[in-house]
């Protein structure tokens, strides 16, 4: 591989944890196991962050037509989805979580869930919209995004409620619906503090 190509790019392509391609050192992270839920619950107690994929909503991508503003032309939550959603919102109160804010992409299927959650008023951060099958633009989006989830300090976890694509473009993991991927801003570098498995 020539020696120019990106350090991410370099350390995904040749099997590495994911966390190399955060930010950590390479003995630092070869030398920790992988976080645990248990170590996920307990980052967002010290106000980390969530990245959540939405709740189920059958299909993929959206259908022709589709226009962000109308939920009418969107691929949306299916009814085990919205159910999917509330329990979602009860697990982080069940874990007695302080959810200092809510941050949804523009797209309804997002915005639902995180009005189902019930944790706390949404808002919309376009840098979380879908770029799947060219709606956006991802190294901007992603870049941004990145800033954004660094800059956190609180008070409280911040929720965010965004889309596959999103969380793989800035983690290198593939969530599944309603699952939620936890991360500790430190410095320059978002370090993995484990996964939330979604509620069947």
């Amino acid at each position: 591989m020539h020696p120019r190509t990106p350090v991410r790019r370099r350390l995904l392509a040749l099997g590495l944890p994911a966390a190399l391609a955060l930010g950590f050192p390479a003995a630092a992270a070869a030398a920790q196991p992988a976080p645990s839920e248990a170590d996920a619950w307990r980052a967002l107690h010290d106000g980390a962050v969530v990245l959540y994929r939405h709740a189920e909503a059958p299909g993929v991508g959206d259908p022709p037509g589709f226009r962000p503003g109308d939920c009418a032309t969107q691929r949306n939550l299916s009814e085990r989805g919205r159910e999917q959603a509330r329990r979602m919102g009860e697990q982080l109160r069940r874990q007695r979580v302080a959810v200092g804010a809510v941050w949804t992409s523009q797209w309804c299927r997002t915005r639902d869930t995180a009005t189902l959650m019930d944790v706390g008023a949404p808002r919309d951060e376009p840098a979380f919209n879908s770029f799947f099958a060219g709606h956006g633009d991802e190294a901007a989006q992603t870049a941004a995004a990145r800033l954004k989830l660094l800059a956190w300090r609180g008070p409280g976890a911040l929720v965010v409620v965004t889309h596959q694509v999103n969380i793989t473009a800035l983690t290198g993991l593939n969530p599944a619906s309603g699952e939620g991927i936890v991360l500790r801003p430190r410095g320059d570098a978002l370090e993995p503090a484990g996964r939330i498995e979604p509620p069947r």
